[in-house]
């Protein structure tokens, strides 16, 4: 199995140091796990869409400006 090096604040691992019998590899493994899957799930979505890119940049446009305008009123 490859071998990966993270990076983390100084504050994230003194509290992580508190804690020496997690195994924070396995949470960090898992919540890779997770968001790969999820990964997968939306290519496999996205893989049968006819939509372009330009399609996709209007739509998230239209959808930003909506969400801003309702927040304005808020």
């Amino acid at each position: 199995m490859p071998n990966m090096t993270l990076s983390i604040p100084e504050e994230i691992h003194e509290a992580m140091k508190k804690h020496k019998e997690i195994r924070w590899s396995e949470i960090a493994r898992n919540s890779i796990m997770e968001h790969v899957k999820k990964l997968e799930i939306m290519d496999k979505i996205t893989s049968k869409s006819r939509l372009t890119m330009k399609d996709v940049m209007e739509i998230d446009k239209k959808i930003k400006s909506s969400m801003a305008k309702e927040l304005r009123l808020k």
